[in-house]
């Protein structure tokens, strides 16, 4: 187990969430190697997520803030060719150890290192819920943006309203970090997709089971094949 860690910077600014995710990555890639967090129904998203996006020639995807590859895997195995990206380098030795099959980079959501039009797929799997909330459109636009005309894009979060303190399940395993998740509004994710030329496909919000708090949330969403630009 890692020692104790001190983490005091801003817990919405990038400095600090990378930070915190460097501190934890090793535990949280020995606690989270797979998808046993998701539900049956989560896992259904991505497959169907998956199969849409394995209906081209060469299917790429995004895996937008992959943390530990622990999807980016998953999509890997179905054959998909997978490019992830997250702001904490840690998380990416974690998410390439053993797995080289995955391209990473560290990076910004809101600065994606992609050309336009490059993937078939962007996966943002929990990942827009560290982001300042007024950041949100920022990265929407991103993912649109490397998105070819009929792409698809998978959105996962907790739904509602307020943010999260989740310092606590890190400290149990000897990490004093400062972090927090930020819920978003369903509606408003859709309102922001659609903006960024995304026609939504389907939705599901789903509540809350076991030990989680809050109800979790899935969009899924295309880019209009007639238009050669969001």
């Amino acid at each position: 187990m890692a020692g104790m860690s001190d983490v005091g910077l801003p817990t919405t600014s990038p400095a600090g969430v990378r930070l915190a995710y460097d501190v934890v990555a090793a535990d949280y890639a020995r606690h989270l190697p797979d998808l046993r967090a998701e539900s049956a129904l989560d896992r259904a998203a991505i497959d169907d997520f998956a199969d849409r996006v394995s209906e081209t020639s060469t299917p790429t995807v995004l895996d937008a803030g992959c943390g530990t590859g622990r999807v980016a895997r998953v999509l890997g195995a179905r054959g998909l060719r997978v490019v992830g990206v997250d702001l904490s380098p840690g998380m990416l030795r974690e998410a390439t150890a053993g797995d080289r099959e995955i391209a990473c980079a560290a990076a910004s959501l809101t600065h994606l290192p992609l050309a336009d039009g490059s993937v078939d797929g962007v996966l943002l799997w929990y990942s827009l819920i560290h982001l300042n909330p007024d950041l949100v459109p920022v990265a929407v636009g991103e993912a649109a943006r490397v998105l070819r005309p009929g792409g698809h894009v998978l959105v996962g979060f907790q739904a509602g309203v307020g943010s999260r303190d989740v310092a606590p399940s890190y400290r149990r395993l000897g990490h004093e970090v400062t972090l927090v998740r930020h819920l978003l509004n369903v509606d408003s994710v859709v309102d922001e997709l659609a903006r960024a030329g995304l026609v939504e496909e389907a939705r599901v919000v789903r509540r809350a089971q076991g030990t989680e708090r809050d109800d979790q949330a899935m969009v899924l969403a295309r880019s209009d094949a007639d238009s050669s630009a969001p």
